[in-house]
């Protein structure tokens, strides 16, 4: 290389390190200027991580862990969750109007149970084909059958200063009822109960007001809207005039330790039947490192087109947990729960398929058969949680709070007057998983 080369050479490596130069002083200062934007608006850009992996012990050929969701897949790792979320808290007391509000992405495996599926793709009542509608189906990955997209949370809130101070949420939110929610920070297990992914509504469509009346009461109360199963999972933009109710009521013991809500919808099907559903959460802190709770849900719904004709169907569960901070970082529980599905209306297995059908009957989770049927469902869970970086002393903020949870569980299925074995050509399974999930 001769001289004016190597001079031309270093003439561009000075230029270019000066304009890297610039632009990182410039990258910086608007991370700067960005980061105080948010911290003067009150804005918070946040989420998680989730993943881990099941081993059924059955080694279903389906590839299925029978009609439990969420860690729904067997002997593979699952990415549940990739939750992004973009949030300005509201203010809960003083005198003084606040706006803010939330927006949830969701990507992974779990999607397809936070999707805003409140229209099916067959009418409850008639079991016609239905318009299911645009809000959040199908915006992606039909050719993988597991991963997709769900925007689970798309709402407004503002608190007025009326009394003690009312909050309002309009949009699209997770449901208030219920102790276990999709969100997987939120949960001590890995697998979720029966009676969350079929006892309970995930989301809500429409708008609720929450007040707190003393130290011991709040109340919530509004009115859901866009959805066909009785004011559950609504979207924006099928069944908007399709109108329920949505209401629930907490107490809180003077010294925290012990909680009751009692909660519930009605709404109404396409063809303006009803659904009903209520639901009951007693917590209590036995100790400070001991915690109790128990959920029962009971629903019922009227003319429901079933395989015996047109009949009302009707579901309970009862679920109790029981935890124990055993150290600092880590925490141990148990869950047992009881789902009685009188008409096999509920319970689906696997419950995948049934949630990624369309109006022609086919599911692009995959070309294999879903069954249900009267039963009882029974699962008992043992689960671990532990904190390492707390152990580890990792001050490293990626990995600062990041969660281990292990989980054994049992299920059992008792067809109600028949056979049935919904969990791969058997009665029961045992499943053994191990999931992290890393919030950022």
């Amino acid at each position: 290389m001769n001289r004016t080369a190597r001079k031309n050479n270093q003439t561009l490596y000075i230029w270019m390190m000066t304009l890297f130069s610039v632009l990182l002083v410039l990258s910086n200062a608007h991370a700067n200027r960005m980061t105080n934007l948010f911290k003067e608006s009150g804005l918070e850009l946040g989420g998680w991580i989730n993943g881990g992996a099941t081993y059924n012990a059955n080694n279903p050929s389906d590839g299925f862990n029978g009609a439990v969701t969420f860690a729904d897949r067997a002997n593979r790792f699952q990415l549940n969750q990739l939750n992004l979320f973009l949030q300005r808290n509201v203010e809960s007391e003083g005198k003084k109007w606040d706006i803010g509000g939330r927006f949830d992405f969701l990507f992974g495996t779990d999607a397809i149970y936070a999707q805003a599926f409140g229209i099916s793709a067959f009418d409850e009542n008639t079991g016609e084909p239905s318009d299911r509608g645009n809000w959040d189906l199908n915006l992606c990955c039909k050719s993988t059958r597991t991963y997709g997209i769900a925007l689970s949370q798309a709402y407004l809130e503002t608190y007025l200063p009326v009394g003690n101070g009312l909050n309002i949420k309009a949009g699209h939110f997770y449901s208030p009822l219920g102790y276990e929610t999709v969100p997987a920070p939120d949960n001590f297990f890995y697998t979720r109960a029966y009676i969350l992914n079929s006892g309970e509504p995930f989301t809500h469509t429409g708008f609720l007001g929450s007040y707190t009346i003393n130290q011991n009461w709040t109340v919530q109360g509004g009115a859901t809207t866009g959805s066909a199963t009785g004011g559950w999972d609504g979207g924006f933009d099928k069944q908007l005039d399709n109108w329920g109710g949505l209401a629930n009521i907490r107490w809180n013991s003077n010294d925290q330790k012990t909680s009751v809500a009692l909660g519930g919808t009605y709404g109404q099907t396409a063809v303006n039947e009803p659904w009903i559903m209520y639901s009951t959460v007693l917590q209590h802190w036995i100790t400070p490192k001991t915690h109790w709770v128990l959920n029962h849900t009971h629903g019922w719904a009227s003319n429901i087109s079933l395989p015996g004709g047109i009949q009302n169907a009707a579901w309970y569960s009862i679920n109790a947990h029981l935890t124990y901070d055993l150290f600092r970082d880590l925490s141990i529980g148990i869950r047992a729960e009881r789902f009685h599905d009188r008409n096999g209306w509920r319970v689906f297995s696997p419950y995948r398929i049934l949630s990624a059908l369309n109006n022609k009957g086919v599911s692009y989770a995959g070309n294999k058969p879903f069954i249900s049927a009267p039963a009882d469902y029974y699962a008992v869970t043992l689960g671990m949680n532990w904190k390492p970086a707390k152990r580890l002393k990792i001050g490293w903020k990626p990995i600062r709070n990041i969660s281990i949870r292990k989980n054994i569980r049992y299920d059992r299925a008792d067809g109600i007057d028949m056979a049935f074995r919904p969990f791969d050509g058997r009665k029961d399974q045992f499943l053994f998983s191990l999931d992290a999930t890393i919030p950022f």
